[in-house]
């Protein structure tokens, strides 16, 4: 017989005293799952949003208590094939997240066969009582040996990455911001909502006469945000470049205008936002897997980067990710394959920007490729592949091999693994904050705070805040 096996006793079987328990901690996963389960969003009983890990003192449900006796009545005695008839609680004291907690049931009386009556008790790890009653039960007739069973995983979104940037970010200054084109009621709110959590200054640049009409639709009052009048879209993107160009502005946010339009302006030769550094696009995922943010680059601007373009490509999203608080970011140079092969040149070049960032030319991080997706993120697949790293199975940076393959990992996590992302273009004379209509208010709200940490990162030479910064903040 398997020793992972359990097999049930049957009414026949049990005797009075017959007794058996099962032990559990009470985890923040708990209470969100019941949650879900049950439809019970009591404050009380929900971790907060922005502090899960850390809220031992939340109160559990006491639904879910009670739910730990019906655990050890179908798994263990009398175990499969037992029937609730009726069950009988009360709850002397509460259980909070981190409580270590024994359900116990013991056999108190057989009825006319398969009835059998028990006495129920959950105690918290200091043996004092949080529930107790008594369980009326149709007993199994028959034997059944049952297979110890693995549950599928589930993917809890228990920690909320973008709350402790997003309130980090608002206790500095508000960042001067050139809204291109506020003119539908998606890109009007969300700089307006930014501008409410203290992220930037919006000044509103576009036709007058659509951002009153979508001020009109959101019922927002708009008197307070200067208006730059410019109704022609490229004029507006152009208007807002030459604003951060005086000083007028520090940072240039995408409105109702295609993306395109506004990058145009952007990387002009003469009076756009160029430096020395090729512009690129880093999204920041709040993946629902994954303890710490996950930084993606380049699956928005540059279609098929030649390694220089992949050294800058690299360095900004270093950048972002220190400014993050992230003092020592690992970067996995992402290909199809984790060994280098001549016929896919995106192992070559992979190879390469780990031997630049070796030898300095790529600084502030721990780089290494070719690195496959699998073993990149996972550390079982990275050991039985052999490979031997400080990034294999733990890289928050990911560079993708072109444009296309970071499109389709992105909308990947965002709509199958229902992460969220924000997102900003870097390598320019300021952040541009390249918002989309998909985008939700908190990817909005996260990515003004990129915007607002990686100005002060530029400014300053230095994060705002670490990660100790960044926890402390959510609370």
């Amino acid at each position: 017989m398997n020793a992972s096996a359990i097999r049930n006793k049957t009414w026949a079987e049990l005797n009075v005293g017959d007794a058996a328990s099962l032990e559990r901690r009470c985890s923040p996963e708990d209470l969100l799952l019941f949650a879900h389960v049950s439809g019970n969003v009591n404050p009380l009983t929900l971790p907060a949003a922005d502090n899960r890990e850390r809220d031992s003192r939340q109160i559990a449900p006491s639904m879910w208590v009670g739910s730990l006796i019906s655990a050890v009545l179908g798994n263990v005695l009398p175990g499969a094939g037992t029937l609730y008839r009726a069950q009988g609680l009360r709850f002397p004291r509460r259980v909070h997240v981190g409580d270590r907690l024994k359900a116990t049931v013991v056999c108190r009386e057989k009825r006319e066969e398969p009835v059998a009556l028990f006495d129920t008790r959950v105690e918290n790890e200091y043996g004092h009582t949080v529930c107790e009653g008594t369980a009326e039960v149709d007993a199994p007739t028959t034997s059944q040996l049952t297979e110890a069973r693995d549950l599928p995983a589930l993917i809890v979104d228990s920690v909320d990455h973008f709350a402790p940037l997003i309130v980090l970010a608002a206790q500095l200054p508000p960042l001067k911001t050139a809204v291109v084109c506020p003119e539908d009621r998606n890109s009007l709110g969300g700089a307006l909502l930014s501008a409410q959590h203290g992220l930037i200054e919006p000044i509103l640049v576009g036709d007058p006469g659509r951002i009153q009409a979508a001020a009109k639709e959101l019922g927002a009052d708009i008197s307070a945000h200067t208006l730059a009048a410019v109704s022609d879209p490229h004029a507006a993107a152009a208007h807002a470049v030459a604003m951060v160009n005086e000083g007028l502005a520090h940072a240039v946010m995408k409105g109702a205008i295609h993306s395109d339009a506004l990058l145009a302006q952007v990387v002009k030769k003469d009076r756009g936002l160029r430096t020395h550094v090729r512009i690129s696009h880093v999204f920041a995922m709040d993946v629902p897997a994954l303890d710490e943010l996950l930084f993606i680059s380049d699956a928005a601007i540059n279609i098929a980067p030649d390694l220089m373009t992949k050294v800058d490509i690299v360095q900004n999203a270093v950048n972002l990710a220190h400014a993050c608080g992230i003092r020592e970011p690992k970067v996995g140079i992402l290909s199809a394959v984790e060994t280098i092969n001549p016929s896919i040149p995106s192992t070559l070049d992979a190879a390469v920007l780990s031997k630049m960032a070796d030898r300095g030319q790529i600084h502030g991080a721990v780089v290494d490729g070719p690195l496959a997706m699998d073993n990149a993120m996972d550390v079982e697949a990275a050991r039985t592949k052999g490979i031997a790293s400080l990034v294999a199975g733990h890289a928050n940076v990911l560079i993708v091999p072109n444009l296309e393959a970071g499109n389709i990992l992105v909308k990947e996590l965002s709509f199958v693994a229902r992460a969220e992302a924000a997102g900003l273009v870097l390598g320019a004379k300021a952040p541009v904050i390249l918002t989309s209509r998909a985008d939700n208010d908190r990817a909005r709200l996260a990515s003004c705070a990129l915007a607002q940490l990686y100005e002060y990162w530029r400014r300053e030479g230095r994060a705002f805040g670490d990660q100790g910064t960044v926890a402390k903040a959510a609370e």
